[in-house]
């Protein structure tokens, strides 16, 4: 079958692609950015990628209409806008009207498990996208989960967090909420054999493992798996928002991400029973299960995708990569900096490794620092860290960079800062003639931002000299 998938640089979507591919489909993935697209993907000829935004009903008329399945898998955790509601409903309708043109059979959505008595913000507004995508001229077949648990998903990294850091928390009342965390390679099952069946056509199912669990207890078992020993107290006083504020100092989640999980966290979320592990033949994972699997992708360094990667785990990007990739020569400041290498391939290795575990090369604690004022005045900082620790990717976050361009042969590495500035920052790798050229380019914003780079000149003399003197020797 011909399959288009929406969010296919996503969390779920990126999985789900070469699972349609290995079942022989012929799959057509939708991103905002084909700069985004998975060059492991760009020359597999049963892929094929194609730019469009829902938000931009002109840029739809590039999607075939000989599909016969589409998966919708668009949705925002974090988006910043207030309307954000109104949003996620123009971009489903204008899926829905361009879907209706098409010789589609089914659309498949992935919603989150809701109940009839209390909906949070963004569970009301994936309430609300199932209900515009039903029509009469395609079936649709909704799955609905909880939490889910994967290497790289922000419930699995923030439960990381927390275990990992905290020996003895404090913590808020929510975490007495009850949920059912589901495997992410379940829900890639219940997702990959619903296509094209019959069965499943105008049907909703909620999706969830086999055991209720709290998050105090999701924590604790976390804790066992990774042999650790956690205490927990939780206690009645935190707000809302100081519950969202001890999430974002001590994961890696933004403060926007973090006040979405807390709301929709207070929720008691259960699913209703159905025969759909009858139907397709699927045995949901326990929770410890879950989680063992999940360590197992880490310590492979296979981790596929990351919540990390996402364009709302920082807010800074507002637009396509495009405007970003050519790095402005007027009204900026630059340190450029180069040195003879005598080994290309060995210093591609440290550009690629840099960031993340393997630190800055050189002044690494000073890059912390900047990370924690970071984080004090509302940033990301560097927790986000990288998802592989040898592989970047356009679209990959880099500790509180995004990369914008990286390609091994063209011996180029673009980054793009998402930390708070008073303007823009680039910093770029690349070699050529022999030498590794460093560049690091700031256009300020008004008078801030121009005593903002006075006043860290006297830091960057040393450590972009010491940086590239790491990396090219």
């Amino acid at each position: 079958m011909k399959i288009l998938v929406t969010g296919a640089t996503g969390y779920i979507g990126k999985r789900l692609i070469p699972l349609l591919v290995q079942d022989g489909h012929q799959v057509v993935c939708v991103v905002r950015d084909i700069l985004r697209a998975d060059a492991n993907y760009l020359e597999e000829p049963h892929i094929q990628f194609i730019e469009a935004d829902f938000l931009k009903p002109d840029t739809l008329k590039r999607i075939p209409t000989d599909i016969d399945v589409a998966y919708y898998l668009m949705h925002s955790m974090s988006n910043t806008s207030k309307d954000f509601e109104e949003l996620e409903a123009e971009c489903a309708q204008n899926f829905k009207n361009i879907i209706g043109q098409s010789k589609a059979q089914q659309v498949i959505y992935l919603s989150g498990i809701t109940n009839d008595k209390e909906l949070s913000k963004h569970l009301r507004s994936r309430k609300q996208v199932e209900d515009i995508l039903k029509s009469d001229k395609y079936a649709t077949t909704i799955f609905k989960a909880g939490i889910i648990v994967g290497s790289g998903s922000s419930s699995f990294e923030i439960i990381r967090d927390l275990v990992e850091k905290l020996p003895f928390m404090i913590a808020p009342k929510w975490l007495n909420t009850r949920t059912q965390p589901l495997a992410v390679r379940d829900v890639l099952s219940y997702l990959s054999k619903s296509a094209g069946n019959a069965m499943l056509y105008n049907k909703t199912y909620d999706i969830f493992g086999p055991e209720i669990l709290s998050y105090k207890r999701m924590l604790l078992e976390f804790a066992e798996v990774r042999k650790l020993k956690r205490y927990i107290v939780t206690v009645p006083v935190m707000t809302p928002k100081l519950s969202s504020y001890w999430l974002y100092f001590v994961t890696s989640t933004s403060y926007k991400l973090a006040s979405s999980l807390v709301d929709s966290m207070g929720v008691q979320i259960i699913g209703n029973p159905s025969n759909i592990n009858q139907l397709l033949n699927i045995t949901p994972l326990s929770y410890k299960e879950a989680v063992s699997l999940a360590f197992e992708k880490i310590e492979q360094n296979s981790i596929i995708s990351s919540w990390k990667d996402s364009m709302v785990s920082s807010g800074r990007l507002k637009n396509s990569f495009h405007k970003y990739v050519n790095v402005p020569k007027f009204g900026c400041f630059k340190d450029y900096k180069e040195l003879p290498i005598t080994n290309a391939q060995e210093t591609i290795r440290k550009i690629w490794a840099i960031g993340g575990q393997t630190g800055w090369y050189y002044g690494t604690f000073l890059w912390r620092i900047r990370g924690y004022m970071d984080k004090m005045v509302g940033g990301i900082g560097l927790r986000r860290g990288r998802t592989s620790p040898t592989e970047l990717h356009v679209g990959d976050s880099l500790d509180f960079w995004r990369v914008i361009f990286a390609d091994k042969e063209k011996q180029k590495l673009l980054l793009y800062a998402e930390m708070r500035l008073p303007g823009e920052a680039w910093l770029e790798f690349k070699i050529e003639d022999n030498k590794l050229k460093q560049t690091a380019t700031f256009r300020p914003r008004g008078l801030a931002g121009r005593l903002y780079w006075y006043s860290v000149m006297p830091f960057h003399g040393f450590i972009f000299k010491g940086m590239i003197s790491k990396i090219a020797s």
